[in-house]
């Protein structure tokens, strides 16, 4: 029996605001229709998960504490707003930057699949029935990488990405939504339809 579908989600910048390192839970914000975006994925039974790259503790800027406090706080904005992830998984690694255990080469920084194939495990997820929504190229990468498929997001950095370096990328995503929700109704529309 096939595992569960699954939508995958960069944090910063495609579901809430990208404003650099959150180092508090009161500058986490929820972009505009991210919350109508998880609850449509909520309703349709395919699986949200976060998957996030959040390096500023490997740097110091903020500790794992503040990290699990500004992820509560987008916990309770997204409940706030009928709304639930089914998985948020963070890497808190930098191949350069900090030390021990932090500074690390490691499978789960995106590019890398580690995030996606950890949650595969444990929620009996099919990657290849699956998609990764993200504003980088790291996160169509990580799509590809994991046999997902992948959408672009032109919120937080995916304008520019898009309209500026997009013909040096290695791959292109399969589609490219204007946000969250976009890719969302894209997903459960025309992507649902087929095998990525």
């Amino acid at each position: 029996m096939p595992g569960q579908r699954a939508v995958f989600i960069d944090r910063d910048g495609t579901l809430t605001e990208e404003v650099g390192y959150v180092n508090h839970p009161r500058r986490l914000r929820l972009l505009p229709r991210s919350a109508e975006a998880i609850r449509r994925l909520n309703r349709s039974g395919l699986k949200a998960v976060m998957v996030t790259n959040q390096s500023g503790v490997a740097r110091g800027y903020f500790s794992e504490e503040v990290l699990h406090a500004v992820n509560e706080a987008l916990v309770s904005q997204l409940k706030a707003e009928g709304a639930y992830l089914d998985g948020l998984y963070v890497c808190l690694h930098h191949p350069t930057e900090g030390t021990s255990p932090y500074r690390a080469v490691c499978d789960c920084r995106k590019p890398e699949p580690g995030l996606l194939t950890r949650a595969a495990a444990d929620l009996a997820l099919d990657l290849s029935r699956s998609w990764m929504v993200g504003d980088k190229i790291s996160d169509v990468l990580v799509g590809r990488r994991a046999g997902a498929g992948s959408i672009l997001v032109l919120t937080g950095y995916g304008l520019g990405e898009w309209e500026y370096r997009r013909s040096l990328w290695p791959a292109q995503p399969d589609h490219v939504a204007e946000d969250l929700l976009g890719a969302v109704e894209w997903i459960l529309g025309i992507g649902a339809s087929a095998d990525v």
